[in-house]
């Protein structure tokens, strides 16, 4: 029986199954890297008030979808990304967001 604090089987075979996708991307030379990230509740929010910065412990704001993990690849444009996250999304059934990363330029 699945809890909070253990996966699902379910669980577990879609991430075996991502780990052999993952392997495909890194011989291909386009994965770059990846990591999970705390819980929402281990998290420390920074932000500037009236009164000057304010540091509290957990979430910023109450969530509905948490941002568990994310992973860096290098391709060769857009179309090559959305094919590469459409694969993710279909081995480990959660959505995902394609972004850019943020050059000197700022764009």
């Amino acid at each position: 029986m699945a809890t909070s604090d253990a996966p699902t089987d379910d669980a577990l075979e879609a991430f075996a199954a991502y780990q052999k996708f993952e392997a495909e991307l890194r011989a291909t030379g386009e994965f770059v890297s990846t990591e999970g990230l705390g819980h929402p509740a281990m998290s420390t929010t920074v932000r500037r008030s009236g009164k000057g910065i304010v540091i509290t412990d957990g979430p910023f704001a109450e969530l509905k979808e948490v941002l568990a993990s994310f992973a860096v690849i290098d391709v060769s444009g857009l179309e090559r990304a959305r094919d590469i996250v459409a694969r993710m999304v279909d081995l480990l059934g959660e959505p995902m967001e394609i972004r850019p990363i943020m050059g000197d330029d700022f764009a």
